[in-house]
């Protein structure tokens, strides 16, 4: 079965629409884009449709690709003291002279929509509750919505950034799975993916995930996003993969629409939290 993640998300994005409409809500979120990037601008524009299409103003900071660290560092104050922006979002990854970490920190972490503050990511690792971080918070909304259940189960996941792939072990981990973290130069990774019930995909590398290194009635989750001869592919062998798949998610139309969805999710839980 295909995990379904544009329909998930539209459904989801439909039920958000829905609750700021009742509640009479003004919700708006800053966006920083820094630079010409040509794969930020295309996410960018895609974040800036999906807040309209839910009802919530996204104000796009547009800055030169020759900003200053103090100059951006002036930005994001400014925006953190803004009472009118709910949320702010510095899309990544930011020019070589300025240190994404650092500005990302920067952001107030009642703001921070992305959930990559430390002051975030640190509550997730203590089990406190706090904006997650969307990518992992969009898979785990994916799992929830094809009820399928995580205790007991032996995860694998593929990748070790503080973005994707740290996070959502954690979240499976809480959700009382045993999970194996790999990445591309863990030696003999196979081994674990071809006994695991679920593998989560985040290496950045298509086709990195074969036939030959699941079992039967594996669920896959592929988070990977590669351009390939002009078109978008995942980390995952799909086609092949899918034969012997219980659940798999696309790509696109996966993990992707799941991300924004729970951007805009993480605007709205700041809202009614007071932030």
């Amino acid at each position: 079965m295909i995990l379904d993640g544009k329909k998930v998300a539209n459904l989801r994005n439909e039920q958000l629409k829905a609750k700021i409409k009742t509640n009479n809500l003004k919700l708006t979120t800053a966006i920083i884009l820094v630079g010409d990037n040509p794969a930020s601008l295309s996410y960018v524009n895609g974040k800036l449709r999906a807040c309209k299409k839910v009802g919530i103003e996204a104000r796009l900071i547009k800055l030169d690709e020759s900003i200053t660290k103090d100059e951006l560092t002036n930005e994001i104050n400014k925006l953190n003291e803004d009472k009118s922006v709910d949320g702010i979002l510095l899309q990544l990854p930011l020019p070589n002279h300025l240190v994404g970490k650092h500005f990302i920190n920067l952001i107030n972490p009642k703001k921070d929509i992305d959930g990559f503050t430390t002051i975030n990511q640190g509550k997730l690792f203590q089990e406190i509750e706090t904006i997650p971080p969307a990518t992992p918070q969009g898979i785990m909304n994916l799992i929830d919505h094809y009820n399928i259940n995580l205790e007991g189960m032996d995860v694998l996941v593929i990748g070790r950034s503080q973005i994707v792939g740290l996070p959502v072990a954690k979240m499976i981990l809480d959700r009382n799975a045993t999970v194996t973290v790999c990445h591309l130069k863990s030696k003999d990774w196979q081994i674990y993916s071809k006994n695991a019930d679920l593998i989560v995909v985040a290496a950045g590398h298509p086709k990195l995930l074969t036939a030959d290194l699941v079992k039967e009635g594996v669920i896959v989750v592929d988070v990977g996003i590669n351009r390939v001869d002009g078109k978008i592919v995942g980390d995952v062998d799909f086609e092949a993969v899918a034969k012997k798949a219980k659940y798999i998610s696309p790509v696109p139309k996966g993990i992707g629409p799941m991300t924004i969805n729970a951007l805009l999710e993480n605007v709205y839980k700041v809202k009614m939290e007071g932030n």
